[in-house]
């Protein structure tokens, strides 16, 4: 019988992370369902359950979990109790997991109580917030893992997981970037309002352990940027505690000079990146996605800490205007070698190739501590 893959998505972030996968997937033969939630369905932040609804011939399940402003930990319970319901009326075979979200968190919780397959995109990563912590707690909860690198293959060998179980394919999303977007950046510019020639992209998302101080580094951030004398292109943050702090420094950006957009299709962002002069902020993007393409990063904060060590990016702290000011005069425009410690864009091809191997399916749900 056709196996049925679930993939679970709650933000713009992951979903372009699991669509390479889907696609490759479907072509292979498997059935295809998304479980949407999280921010997918608040139309503060571009309401891009729409854009994963646009994936041809699969199954689209929607739940809200959350409202503006309520806490983690009420996402989660609200979530559990969501995924678990609808798996109870459909069992899918294999579900897939990305990262370290609360709603990624919730399916794991779920698939490991039922006993149903799952698996773990991206394990093995390190960033120092409670993302981390949530990501190694996705990994000892999900059957099997896709993990981008030896060094996270590593780490998750590290928390007692069998080697048969943890396959290094590369980061799914560098697919996406590794191939012609389809758009031009005339397309992209027309459908978001963008009138600048020359820009960067920002990037700027809350961390949840230092939720009292997102105003202020936002506000020294931003007020770096402005008197750069720049133009950039904003993407909003994500609704983790202390977006709301960050959207007010947003809202009063001068729109001359900042282009603030909710969200973006992915393809349409590929090649934003693809012609942007520097990316400055604390996304994974931009020190993943960035590297790859050789654009050069500021990594700002403590969000991504630790979690790459590319020649084009440079990290300090969000208070470090010398470092910031340095990095927007020497780097703007400038192109580096394509970084491949993530992968060179095959990730695909190598997830499909393990799905179709027999052998996978045969994995245990009972896990045991490997030593």
């Amino acid at each position: 019988m056709q196996k049925k893959l679930l993939f679970v998505t709650g933000t713009r972030a992951d979903y372009g992370k699991l669509e390479p996968l889907a696609i490759a997937a479907q072509q292979a033969g498997f059935a295809i369902g998304f479980f949407i939630t999280g921010m997918h369905m608040m139309r503060r932040y571009g309401e891009t359950r729409l854009e994963v609804k646009r994936f041809p011939a699969a199954e689209f399940f929607e739940f809200v979990n959350q409202r503006e402003g309520d806490a983690q930990e009420f996402i989660l319970s609200k979530t559990i109790l969501g995924f678990s319901d609808f798996v109870h009326e459909h069992r899918p075979d294999l579900v897939l997991i990305h990262g370290d979200r609360v709603e990624a968190l919730a399916a794991s919780i779920v698939c490991a109580m039922k006993y149903i397959l799952s698996a773990h995109i991206e394990g093995g990563e390190v960033s120092g917030t409670i993302d981390e912590s949530i990501r190694h707690c996705n990994t000892k909860l999900c059957a099997t893992h896709f993990v981008s690198s030896e060094a996270a293959r590593a780490r998750v060998l590290a928390l007692g997981e069998a080697p048969e179980r943890v396959y290094h394919i590369g980061s799914p999303e560098l697919d996406a970037h590794a191939r012609p977007s389809g758009v031009t950046i005339e397309e992209v510019k027309a459908r978001y309002a963008i009138p600048f020639i020359d820009y960067g992209i920002v990037i700027f998302h809350p961390v949840t352990s230092e939720a009292d101080t997102m105003g202020a580094q936002a506000q020294a951030l931003f007020d770096c940027l402005q008197a750069s004398g720049r133009h950039f292109v904003v993407i909003s943050p994500n609704n983790d505690p202390g977006t709301e702090d960050i959207f007010a420094v947003l809202e009063r950006l001068p729109k001359e000079r900042f282009r603030l957009i909710p969200s973006m299709r992915f393809n349409y962002f590929s090649e934003l990146m693809k012609h942007a002069a520097v990316m400055v902020g604390n996304s994974s993007a931009g020190v993943r996605e960035a590297p790859f393409l050789g654009l050069p990063s500021l990594d700002v904060g403590t969000r991504q800490n630790q979690r790459a060590a590319a020649t084009s990016i440079t990290a300090c702290s969000v208070f470090d205007r010398a470092t910031i000011d340095s990095f927007l005069t020497q780097h703007w425009g400038r192109r580096f070698a394509a970084d491949m410690a993530f992968g060179s864009g095959s990730a695909s091809e190598r997830f499909t190739s393990i799905l179709e191997h027999g052998n996978f399916w045969m994995h245990s749900l009972q896990k045991s501590f490997t030593d």
